[in-house]
């Protein structure tokens, strides 16, 4: 897993006490893809941001602050 969506994962609670340890490959591997689909979710309006800021397109495209 790359060391950046393992950090998110921490950050997120889902390696705290062993939970990460506790879900089956399947629940693993449907999150791994989640953060990936995620991320070139976030790598598609990025390519599209000019002439805005990309963060600020990707905030507003998954209703973040």
């Amino acid at each position: 897993m790359n060391e950046q969506i393992e950090h998110c994962l921490y950050k997120s609670g889902l390696t705290a006490q062993g939970c990460w340890d506790e879900l089956d490959d399947y629940a693993r591997e449907c999150i791994e893809k989640f953060a990936e689909l995620l991320i070139l979710e976030c790598a598609n309006i990025a390519d599209s941001a000019e002439p805005y800021l990309s963060s600020d397109l990707i905030k507003e495209h998954f209703g973040v602050e």
